[in-house]
């Protein structure tokens, strides 16, 4: 709602001459297209005029513009606000011509965001207050990971796995060792994770991808014993060797691991059954508890991820497995929320469509004219 109310406030009003206004548009298109090549071809002359060209066009196009902003009133739910169905979440007042050119953009930030918060916070609660780390970046186009990222945050997200999610909070991702890595590194998980340490800042917890092999356990284990002989420079014997000095927060430790094993694929230490015990399965997360337990890795944290949504975090919360967060993804997108805007009153007078009718509008508060909600 902060953005379509941002959209409001920036798009209220009229042009006092719009078909000069649409001119200056096609125009400005047309700067931005030879800005974007200039600064490709490192074209300096060219970037300076275009730049200067760009901030001339700008301002005659406001010197069009009539703000209108003032003369309507806008109320709201705030943002991570539970709404019920059917119920109004934003109100405006005001004559139309000012502000009805907006509604697709309004709906289409709202819907957007509200079917991504709504699916996040289902995810949140099933996992009985576990962090939920938001990987839906790759299931969608880049130009929304913002919007995505900042609803998941409002919905109880623990974190995001990319910049650009965590964008509107002025915040950071919270990644871990991709699959790419490992390949780059000729499939050694152990000297990924090193090089991943290396280059990453110490603020960043190093959480180890660990079913490249398909052996969560056992890779989990080199990878702890490599670095041990890494970094104290003595003879990790699992089993006997405290491996503390290791494990835990910042540079040349390790947080935790994440187990991704593929929907089709059964880990090593997994009995083979049924379906059930494909993929990521709380058998491989009980199993892998209980080793690095009885290795002295009690500190050392579980995420899993892939395929999981409210059904499996559910089911795996019911069985008390022992995972310490999920990575939900691709999941959290399928849903859809459908958002309207319909006129319900003009001039005080109830005026809707067959089935509409004005709503409750007691939990919603006026939006301030200068500072947002």
């Amino acid at each position: 709602l902060d953005e379509a109310c941002a959209i409001l406030r920036c798009g209220c009003g009229y042009y006092t001459d719009e078909e000069k206004a649409d001119k200056m548009f096609r125009d400005l298109l047309h700067i931005e297209n030879e800005l974007a090549i200039a600064e490709y071809r490192y074209d300096v002359k060219s970037i300076e005029s275009n730049t200067t060209r760009r901030l001339q066009v700008r301002e005659e196009l406001m010197g069009l513009w009539v703000d209108k902003w003032h003369e309507i009133n806008v109320r709201a739910l705030f943002d991570g606000d539970t709404a019920l169905d059917k119920e109004p979440i934003l109100v405006i007042e005001g004559d139309p011509a000012y502000f009805g050119h907006l509604e697709t953009l309004v709906l289409g930030v709202i819907a957007r965001a509200t079917s991504t918060a709504t699916s996040v916070r289902k995810v949140v609660q099933a996992s009985q207050g576990k962090p939920i780390i938001f990987f839906s970046a790759r299931f969608d186009h880049h130009w929304v990971q913002a919007t995505d990222g900042y609803a998941a945050f409002k919905a109880g997200a623990f974190g995001v796995s990319t910049d650009a999610n965590a964008d509107y909070w002025g915040s950071e991702a919270q990644g871990t060792i991709p699959h790419a890595l490992i390949s780059c590194y000729k499939g050694d998980t152990a000297a990924a994770a090193f090089a991943f340490d290396r280059h990453m800042p110490p603020s960043v917890n190093r959480l180890v991808l660990v079913d490249w092999e398909n052996d969560c356990l056992g890779t989990t284990e080199k990878v702890v014993g490599e670095f041990y002989r890494h970094f104290t420079g003595k003879e990790f014997i699992p089993g006997k060797t405290d491996p503390s000095p290791v494990i835990g927060q910042g540079q040349g430790k390790i947080w935790g691991v994440r187990f991704d094993t593929s929907g089709n694929m059964r880990d090593v230490s997994v009995e083979p059954r049924d379906e059930s015990s494909l993929g990521v399965s709380p058998e491989l997360v009980w199993k892998a508890r209980r080793r690095f337990d009885a290795l002295g890795l009690q500190d050392l944290k579980i995420m899993v991820s892939g395929g999981f949504g409210t059904e499996k975090i559910s089911l795996f919360e019911r069985l008390g497995a022992p995972v310490d967060m999920y990575g939900v993804g691709s999941t959290l997108l399928r849903n859809k929320i459908d958002m309207t805007a319909d006129v319900v009153e003009v001039e005080g007078i109830p005026c809707a469509k067959v089935g509409r009718k004005k709503g409750d509008f007691s939990r919603l508060t006026p939006v301030n004219l200068n500072n947002g909600i």
